[in-house]
Parts: structure tokens; sequence; C-alpha cells
């Protein structure tokens, strides 16, 4: 039977910062998604830093009003206990005074995919937090294109066959379709700028879907810094699709995405054990792996997919990278360039007291000074 999956977060409100949820906050939201009745099949609440997700399988179709009315109304409820709580950033992600149909472009992330379930449906939910929708790009391309990455694009032939993949310029609200192998410098010309180009879906050459991620850009609809955008991933696996160790082995190589304290340094993505909250060591940015079976819409797990003892060796990867980009300070490229930065109106501010500070050069050219010549000793 067709069943869809909809994975929707939202940054609510953290424990004295940007960390954690609080027990109270995932309470609230746990009870409004237990009281839908008969809306959904089956649900899992957790949380990755101080975003919590809420995964719901239904047969109602990807973009149903209900189900995002139901998730709205579940982070509106967190909202209310955070603003009691006094949590930081209480309602963050909630861009919009009232529920408009659909949560996408109001602040909350959202990835679905409708799909034929297969007698052992697997799938894994990619959640990061401290980070924007871009640092999924490297992931998914080494998971689709790389084959040194995944043997799996040689010796499977579905996916040596190539896919379908839609990418999106965030600034301008546009998607592409790619295929592999054909476009395959172009995907990686667009892949190379996470901050624009962004993977939002994956599907086999016939359409049958593996892949959904959330693109949304914060600072994008609200016009101002409200928050890092703290994307989620979901995978389908096994079969003609990667293995699930495939679609995460791609983390193992911590690689460099914006985000981090102020949202705006590059820092590597760690991998981390399922609801852990948001290091106060700059908030390196983490990325946890929720993996699912599912049989008629009903979900066994997660199993965390990066709480085994080889996770440890690639966390403290991360770590070192992450102190030795940090050592550099606000020095490019530790920081990111003046458009992405996330706090870009008190650069302005900084910038324009320097440019109030500029005065012409004496002898230059360019500022009309006479310019004296020289000749050459030799």
């Amino acid at each position: 039977m067709k069943i869809t999956v909809s994975v929707i977060k939202a940054d609510v409100g953290g424990i004295g910062g940007h960390t954690r949820p609080s027990d109270g906050l995932i309470e609230a939201v746990r009870k409004v998604i237990k009281s839908s009745g008969d809306l959904l099949i089956d649900h899992y609440i957790g949380y990755c830093g101080d975003d919590v997700h809420i995964v719901m399988s239904h047969t109602h179709g990807v973009d149903n009003q209900k189900i995002h009315k139901l998730a709205w109304d579940a982070f509106m409820a967190g909202t209310q206990v955070a603003k009691e709580e006094g949590l930081y950033g209480a309602g963050q992600d909630l861009l919009k005074d009232s529920f408009s149909g659909n949560v996408k472009g109001m602040g909350p992330g959202v990835a679905e995919m409708e799909f034929e379930e297969r007698p052992n449906e697997a799938f894994t939910v990619f959640a990061a937090d401290k980070t924007e929708p871009g640092a999924f790009n490297y992931p998914i391309y080494r998971m689709f294109v790389d084959a040194l990455s995944n043997t799996g694009l040689i010796v499977n032939k579905s996916l040596a066959a190539g896919v379908k993949m839609n990418i999106m310029d965030v600034e301008e609200g546009k998607i592409a379709e790619l295929e592999l192998w054909q476009d395959k410098p172009t995907i990686e010309a667009a892949l190379m700028y996470p901050g624009r180009y962004v993977v939002d879906s994956v599907t086999t050459k016939d359409g049958e879907p593996i892949l959904a991620a959330s693109t949304d850009r914060l600072h994008n609809i609200a016009g101002t810094y409200v928050g890092k955008d703290d994307p989620i991933c979901l995978v389908r696996t096994q079969k003609m699709f990667p293995a699930t160790e495939e679609a995460g082995s791609v983390f193992n190589n911590p690689h460099f995405v914006a985000g981090n304290t102020r949202g705006s340094h590059n820092m590597p993505l760690m991998p981390v054990k399922l609801n852990s909250a948001a290091t106060i060591n700059f908030c390196i940015p983490i990325v946890e792996a929720l993996v699912f079976s599912m049989h008629n819409g009903k979900f066994t797990g997660p199993f965390d997919g990066f709480s085994t003892p080889d996770w440890d060796l690639i966390r403290e990867i991360a770590t070192k990278k992450a102190m030795s980009i940090r050592s550099q300070g606000f020095i490019h490229p530790a920081t990111l360039v003046p458009s992405e930065l996330e706090y870009a109106e008190g650069y302005r501010a900084r910038m324009e007291v320097l440019e109030s500070k500029m005065k012409p050069m004496e002898g230059n050219a360019s500022s009309g000074g006479k310019k004296e010549n020289y000749e050459d000793p030799d």
C-alpha cells in the first residue's frame, strides 16, 4: 500500500541558549501528536540539538494540510511551554502568526515522500543542527555520484544506471532536474556552493523516490537572521537504493559546513548519538542518524545509527578539525564570506564605520592625485 513518511522539524526553544529542548517542551509536542486520533499510522518524536523532529507515517500524501497543521499545532504547544519556562528562542522557527495550509515557507523544515511500501521497507532520517540545508550536499554527492565512497554505484544495477537529482536555487526559489550520468559536471558545479544550490530530492530514473531533504532558508523567509536552518533529510535504503551502511558512511569524513555560533563560521559536521544536545564548545554542527524499519506504516526503531564505537573516532576527528579552524579566530575562511554571514546587519554596521574613516590616498592616480614618474635606477 502507498505510505507517506513526513518528517517535520523546528526549533521552538532551548535550555539556557541553543542547547536542547526541555522535557516539558518535548512532552507538549508529544501530547498534541498523540491526540491526533487515526490521522497517523505511527510517529516518533526526538530532537537534535535544540530542534524537535516529528517523524510520521500516514496515507494522506505529501503536503497534506491536516498533517502539516498537526505538526504546527504541536510546535505551537511546545512554544507555549518554552515561554512558560523562559527557554531561549521560544517559537524561533515559527515565522508566521497563524497556519496557512502548509508549514513550508513558515519556518519548520520538511522532508516527505510517498511510495508503495516494500515488504521490508527501510529508511534513515538524518537530522542536523547548527548548519544549513547545503550541509547535505557533500554526503549526498558521495552517496549517489562517488563510487569511491559507494561501491553500490558499480554493483547495484539501479544505482549504476544513475538517478535524477533535483537541485534548488534557494535564493531564487527555482529548481532544476538533473540526471546522472549525463549531467554529472553540472551537478558538481552546483554542489560547489551549498549556500545557494541545495539537493531537494533524488529519484530513480523511473521516478521512484529515494531521498527528500528540507531546503528552506530562514533568513530568506524572515528577512533577517533568526537562527540556522538546521536541515533534515529522509533516505530510503536497501535493495535498489543505497545500503543503510552506504548512506551512513558518507558522514564519516566530517566536512566543513556553514553554521556554528552565530551561524557565521565554517566548521566540520559531527555525527552524534540520538537526542544529543548542541555543544557549548562553539556549537559544533551536528547530525544524527535515525534508522527505521517499517511495515504497514508501523515503525520499528529508530536504531541509533551513529552510536557504535567506530563513530567515536569520527567524533574525535571532527573535534580536532573544529578546534583547528576555530583557532584561526575570525579570519576567513574560519568565518563565512560577508554575503553568507547570518549576522550581516552587525557586520555592515562595522563596515559603515570603516568606510566613514576611509580617505583618498595622496598620489593615487585613481583618486585624481598627481603621480610622479621614476626611472628605473638600473
